[in-house]
């Protein structure tokens, strides 16, 4: 079994076949499929959905890419909707500079809002970092965090994954660990401690090989999981099951 702990079916791309997927899921070998928001109404809509599915969790908050027109009365509705039982994370929050630079400050604030939102609802925080890894760290040392921290989608920085394998945060990684030229992944991959390593999508991107180039979803999670199992070199029925009970330990899910 398999948990995709990073999708976004809420995006337009699934539209014509969602429900298709979700019906199908059980077959495709998914314990659960954890749907982030990247703002207030996506954030609305993954609780919508996880109220309909037995197996969708939601993740509300939102993305640093959004923080360009991010009012206070916007986090005020993040927070009602995480006191949702079907709510297990606060996210994507993080810093992107790769190209909202220009809305630095407004990100620091919005993402010190999520952490101190985390907190207070003892909820594991899902972390987005792009270009932004000293400014991120300085402000981490500056806040307290949850007892639960993951940084999804990780790259390749391997001081960023110093950092968080120090701060005993977990890390994700996605379909781009199959990718030819990212070495860099892999190598953090190999030396990351296994029992703080998860699995996601991030679909409907970053399809893995032999998917490249194609829209992702959430069955093609195993192609990560398959992966991460070759760079480790264990068996892997036991990195699935180890991978498993991490993402379920991460999110408390049953």
């Amino acid at each position: 079994m398999y948990i995709d702990t990073h999708c976004h079916l809420d995006f337009p791309d699934f539209n014509e076949d969602r429900e298709i997927l979700l019906k199908n899921s059980k077959k495709d070998n998914l314990y659960s499929i954890i749907n982030v928001g990247t703002n207030l109404s996506s954030s609305v809509y993954s609780v919508e959905l996880a109220s309909r599915y037995d197996l969708v969790k939601a993740v509300v908050g939102v993305h640093p890419s959004e923080a360009q027109d991010f009012e206070p009365s916007i986090m005020k509705g993040i927070c009602e909707l995480a006191k949702n039982n079907k709510v297990v994370g606060i996210g994507e929050t993080g810093l992107d500079y790769y190209r909202g630079k220009n809305s630095a400050e407004k990100q620091k604030e919005l993402l010190r809002r999520h952490i101190q939102l985390a907190g207070m609802l003892n909820l594991p925080l899902v972390v987005h970092q792009r270009d932004s890894r000293d400014e991120l760290i300085d402000i981490f040392e500056k806040e307290q965090l949850p007892s639960k921290v993951v940084f999804h989608c990780f790259g390749g920085d391997k001081i960023m994954a110093e950092y968080c394998s120090k701060k005993g945060f977990y890390v994700s990684f996605t379909g781009i660990i199959t990718f030819r030229k990212a070495d860099d992944i892999r190598e953090v991959c190999l030396e990351y401690p296994i029992e703080r390593i998860m699995a996601e999508t991030d679909s409907p991107f970053l399809s893995p090989v032999p998917y490249r180039g194609k829209r992702n979803d959430p069955s093609k999670v195993r192609y990560v999981v398959e992966k991460i199992a070759e760079i480790k070199g264990g068996n892997l029925k036991s990195l699935r099951e180890m991978i498993l009970v991490n993402s379920k330990k991460f999110f408390n899910i049953v």
